[in-house]
């Protein structure tokens, strides 16, 4: 099982990218994707993830209307656009696919989660780094 990130580059702010997923040994729309970030010397944070059962995608507050998640089954590709770039921005970005994780609304100890935590992915890609210049 591969998943293979790519698509990261070099951008000034506002600009825009599309992040690509695609998987090898696995039938992506049988998994929930998710997309993490991490930055240097921050932790590991989620950007978004698609449902296995409805296709609904699911984001972090910050990234609400800037960035948009599609998956495209007859390539086996799940796809990140991120719009209106900015400096914050900037980190190596992972694609994940988990048979069992929780993407979408799941109320755990006591708030609304709607992001997958990492431990429920069953394979990472490598990263791709995006870089945002101000």
């Amino acid at each position: 099982v591969q998943l293979q990130a790519s698509g990261g580059g070099l951008v000034q702010a506002g600009g825009s990218l599309r992040l690509s997923c695609t998987a090898s040994g696995v039938t992506l729309d049988d998994y929930v994707i998710g997309w993490y970030r991490q930055a240097p010397g921050k932790e590991r944070e989620g950007v978004s993830c698609i449902s296995k059962s409805d296709g609904r995608t699911y984001y972090e507050d910050s990234m609400k209307g800037r960035f948009t998640m599609t998956r495209d089954n007859a390539k086996n590709t799940v796809y990140l656009q991120m719009i209106s770039l900015r400096p914050e921005d900037t980190a190596i970005y992972y694609c994940a696919a988990g048979l069992m994780a929780l993407c979408g609304p799941t109320y755990l100890s006591g708030t609304w989660e709607y992001l997958p935590r990492p431990y429920e992915f069953n394979y990472w890609g490598q990263g791709t780094q995006v870089t945002v210049s101000s």
